[in-house]
């Protein structure tokens, strides 16, 4: 029987959430099978390993063009929540400052606010 479960994320670009993964410190192998509960495995474009034996796996979903985290979280005793919360935080921020650069906008002001709150202003001449 397998533990796999899969979580919905709203991210669509790959190259961009494995930059993501990589600046949070993560070492990420692409298109290898994630491994769970006694051997089962199960396949991820983009994969964290981890020692316990119980990866993180990213992979398009069947249903749209978003990504999905898959994994057995029971052994890859993670905290879900923040797990997910830090690669969107990131991933937003990201694709946020694509934007700007591609509409030819400039970042005046970047601070994280106390509760985590990324807040940024930006600008541009017209």
């Amino acid at each position: 029987m397998s533990h796999f479960t899969t979580i919905k994320v709203q991210i669509k670009n790959g190259e961009l959430l494995h930059q993501v993964l990589e600046e949070l410190g993560y070492q990420v192998e692409c298109n290898v099978q994630v491994r769970g509960y006694r051997g089962d495995k199960t396949n991820a474009e983009y994969v964290i390993r981890q020692a316990n034996g119980y990866d993180l796996g990213f992979r398009r979903s069947n249903e749209n063009e978003d990504y999905e985290l898959v994994a057995d979280f029971w052994g890859a005793r993670i905290n879900q929540q923040q797990f997910v919360n830090s690669i969107g935080q990131q991933y937003a921020r990201k694709t946020l400052m694509a934007a700007v650069q591609s509409e030819g906008f400039t970042v005046e002001e970047e601070e994280t606010l106390a509760d985590g709150t990324v807040r940024v202003v930006v600008g541009r001449w017209v």
